[in-house]
This record gives C-alpha cells, sequence and structure tokens, in this order.
C-alpha cells in the first residue's frame, strides 16, 4: 500500500472491525495523507493482486488484468456508497443496491465435489483461476451485506476527522474517530482555534 512518498510508518492502522470485515477494509483502501493526495491499495493490477492475496481473496500466482483491477474499485465505490446510506440512516441509491447484488451473483454459490488424496472426497468451493476477480468481489459483497444486516450495523461509522474518509465498527458510543492519529488532530486544531482570535469581519 505505501507509495514511494509516503512512509509505511505514516499510513494508519487499520480501521476498528476492518480485519473482521474485508469490505470494511476494502472501502477504506484509499487513505488521505497529510499534505494532500492519497495512497490506493488497489492503484494499478500488481497493488490489487497484492491486496486480495494478503486477505486470502485470491490464489498467489494469479494476477489482475487492468479490466478486473477497475472492477475491484467499482465495487469498492459501490460498497462505500451502501456503508455511507447506512450511516446517514437512508436508503442506498437502486443503482448501488443492483450493483452489490450483481457481486454477490457472480460466483456460485454451489460447492462442487473433489477428491482429495489425503481426504477422500470433499466438498470445495471451485475457484477457477480464470475467474479470480469474480470469486473476491463476490466474497466482498457478500461480507458487506452480511454486514449491514446485522447488529453491527449500528456500529457502523464514517470517521468525523475532516481529514479522513474511512469507515469503522465503534467500540463504544462516544468514539468519534477511526484511529489515535485521527483524534489527536481534530484535538489539536480545537486547541489552535481557541489560541488563534477569529479575524475581524470586514465591513
Amino acid at each position: 500500500m505505501p507509495s514511494p512518498s509516503t512512509p509505511h510508518h505514516e499510513l494508519p492502522r487499520p480501521a476498528p472491525g476492518a480485519a473482521e470485515h474485508p469490505a470494511l477494509d476494502l472501502v477504506n483502501s484509499v487513505i488521505l495523507v497529510p499534505g494532500g493526495g492519497t495512497v490506493d491499495a488497489l492503484a494499478t493490477p500488481e497493488t490489487a493482486t497484492a491486496w486480495l492475496v494478503e486477505r486470502d481473496l485470491a490464489p498467489s500466482g494469479a494476477p489482475l488484468q487492468e479490466y478486473c483491477a477497475s472492477r475491484l474499485t467499482g465495487l469498492r465505490g459501490q460498497i462505500r456508497d451502501l456503508f455511507r446510506s447506512v450511516v446517514a440512516d437512508e436508503a442506498p441509491p437502486a443503482e448501488v443496491l443492483e450493483g452489490v447484488n450483481t457481486a454477490l451473483r457472480l460466483a456460485p454459490a454451489t460447492e462442487v465435489l473433489r477428491w482429495e488424496p489425503d481426504q477422500g472426497l470433499v466438498r470445495v468451493a471451485a475457484h477457477p483461476v480464470t475467474q479470480v476477480v469474480e470469486y473476491a468481489m463476490s466474497a466482498l459483497a457478500a461480507d458487506a451485506v452480511g454486514l449491514v444486516t446485522s447488529p453491527e450495523a449500528t456500529s457502523l461509522t464514517a470517521c468525523t476527522a475532516r481529514s479522513c474518509r474511512r469507515f469503522f465498527l465503534r467500540t463504544h458510543a462516544r468514539r468519534h474517530w477511526c484511529s489515535t492519529r485521527c483524534g489527536n488532530r481534530v484535538r489539536a486544531a480545537r486547541a489552535y482555534a481557541r489560541r488563534v482570535p477569529a479575524e475581524p469581519a470586514i465591513r
């Protein structure tokens, strides 16, 4: 995820809930960095592949093509809009629901029968290397749907720090920031505003 201009130590830790929900991790895969600009974990087919492999959403050695990586970032935007609607307690746009539902249907729900020498006959999810992005998108969409239709949905919120766009799961009702870093920035900005008097209005 880090770019040459953004040292790894400057990037925030995963937001609360992201480790358990890859869909939450997906929407947070674009990070605003100090001084402007972003770091995008899915910026190239290579980095998008690495992101999926690290989360066991794709087998190693099966790189995504440009078009497939673009489909993944498209789903990221749709899930982001879905989360935004949930946080605002609004109905999601019809095109967002359709996009997420389309992703859900990309992978077959039925497992196939396979012979494993050390196990015998077993049922496993088919995962052809030609459909890597389809399976990843289906799994991410399923995780997003599971989150927004579960009791955890009431804990889903957006970080209120002005320089952040991440979502997270609140660990307690009074938590407003996704990380200590964001909280410190907001407190520092408030302290600075109290010290610096407002400029008089021009008449």
